[in-house]
């Protein structure tokens, strides 16, 4: 590897550390300011019928299912950490892969900050709901990740083919 891609591949690496960082900080800092100061006021109407914020400490995985799991929750977040860091290893560096990079940062960065919140919280701060259609109350770092999923949906349907996807065998290089 010479000397101009290993600058490249470290630019890259700190740049997606870098925004992962940002984006659970900023995912920490809404949790902290719902619960410091949301947990003990009523419901905040931002569109009336449509947006609210409200605290809700989520005991369960996703969208409040599976409550009381921590374990499995931490077990399969870890899971996740191993296979993302297995493809930000393996992606090529190359502006055609740059949506899967961007959606590997989203996805990190979401379930980073709610990992976080498991280990240190027991639980997950949820303060964001969407009462036009009564959906279950969320956080940042929820909206990451389901931003992410919707993301790879449509560019693996959209862009991508699956022998863009070749670099995920073992032994392939990236």
């Amino acid at each position: 590897m010479n000397g101009k891609r290993k600058k490249h591949l470290a630019a890259s690496a700190l740049g997606s550390l870098f925004l992962i960082s940002v984006l659970t900080c900023v995912d920490q800092l809404t949790k902290y300011w719902a619960e410091s100061w949301l947990k003990s006021h009523s419901p905040v109407t931002l569109i009336q019928g449509v947006l609210e914020l409200r605290y809700l400490e989520n005991r369960g995985i996703a969208f409040g299912m599976f409550q009381g799991r921590i374990f499995l929750f931490l077990f399969l977040c870890i899971l996740f950490f191993i296979a993302a860091l297995y493809c930000f290893i393996k992606l090529p560096k190359t502006t055609y892969y740059f949506p899967i990079l961007f959606i590997l940062i989203l996805m990190v960065a979401g379930g980073l900050g709610n990992f976080i919140d498991r280990m240190y919280r027991g639980f997950v701060v949820d303060f964001i709901y969407f009462s036009l259609i009564d959906f279950p109350i969320f956080n940042l770092a929820d909206v990451y990740v389901v931003l992410g999923g919707i993301l790879l949906v449509l560019f693996v349907c959209l862009k991508y083919k699956e022998e863009d996807f070749k670099f995920l065998t073992p032994g392939k290089k990236g």
